[in-house]
């Protein structure tokens, strides 16, 4: 088979395109097999048997070192197999889900809200990078937050990705979310509580497992609600970065800040201060499980 004729089954994929070739070329896979390691590049048969069929594709250098070999011993033109395989289907380390907090009472709220919404407490997805914008208002309470997280699929067609919002030890009306990109919200569950409210937002794109997209969704405090001093952001898995900002109303600069870090092992509690303009930007790489809050208030600190 030509090169070019090669390159015009792109569309069927790697696995194709690589049968394909090996029929063009008169050869079986044990005599690929056989060559490969002459070569010194080994890949057994099963392997060759799982490209051939498209149960697998080639991960890393030296599966990727094999496939230039097969390029040259097929007389295929370089970078005809390699530029079918698409990107890598390994999810990498994630390590062990948990819930962020040391709370049982509310972990069992917030597992009640995800089977109400239909998603299991650990999905099949993780927040691989979140930025989260929280305004607060003339009143020294928060208007708005506003959250944009990289997600990845771990296992299988991801459809749709929850979220929850929780106000330990206070009882709220739902708060309004809104989706602002990357899906449509499908559902909302308050719990009885009225300390966890959530939502499950349906993705415009499906993802398979391994690969990411990007949403972005707000929350909004209605009328009424209770004063809300603190904001922040939980993940059941290790997060790549965790970014928050949060902006002051520059007439209402707060006293006293702290940040707290909660792990379902524990608090810890460090009192900030705003150096200069009227926010605070807080960061954290390979965080997690846990949560990472920031809290303020007028006056002398309780």
């Amino acid at each position: 088979m030509a090169g070019d004729d090669l390159h015009r089954t792109a569309g069927n994929g790697f696995a194709e395109a690589l049968r394909e070739a090996i029929l063009a070329r008169g050869v079986t896979l044990a005599w690929l097999n056989k060559r490969l390691r002459e070569n010194g590049n080994p890949v057994s048969m099963a392997t060759l048997s799982y490209w051939r069929s498209g149960a697998r594709r080639p991960e890393g250098a030296q599966s990727m070192s094999a496939i230039d070999d097969i390029e040259r011993l097929l007389r295929l033109q370089n970078g005809s197999l390699s530029s079918l395989i698409g990107p890598t289907q390994r999810v990498g380390p994630i390590g062990t889900p948990a819930f962020p907090l040391n709370e049982r009472i509310l972990e069992n709220a917030v597992t009640e809200v995800f089977e109400a919404l239909g998603t299991p407490q650990f999905d099949l997805s993780r927040d691989v990078s979140t930025h989260a914008v929280t305004l607060v208002g003339a009143d020294g309470d928060v208007i708005s937050r506003t959250t944009r997280t990289l997600i990845q699929s771990m296992s299988g067609l991801l459809t749709h990705v929850p979220y929850v919002d929780m106000t330990p030890g206070v009882r709220t009306p739902p708060p309004v979310f809104r989706a602002v990109g990357g899906g449509r919200i499908a559902a909302r569950y308050s719990h009885p509580s009225g300390e966890v409210h959530g939502f499950s937002m349906e993705l415009d794109q499906p993802v398979d497992s391994a690969q990411y997209t990007m949403i972005e969704w707000s929350f909004e405090v209605p009328p009424g609600y209770p004063s809300v001093r603190e904001t922040g952001h939980g993940v059941s898995r290790q997060a790549r970065d965790l970014v928050l900002w949060t902006r002051f109303h520059p007439d209402a600069l707060p006293d006293w800040i702290e940040e707290v870090e909660e792990t379902p092992d524990g608090s810890t509690t460090t009192p900030l201060t705003i150096s200069s303009g009227s926010s605070v930007l807080q960061m954290r790489r390979r965080f997690g499980p846990g949560m990472l809050l920031l809290r303020w208030g007028y006056g002398e600190r309780e």
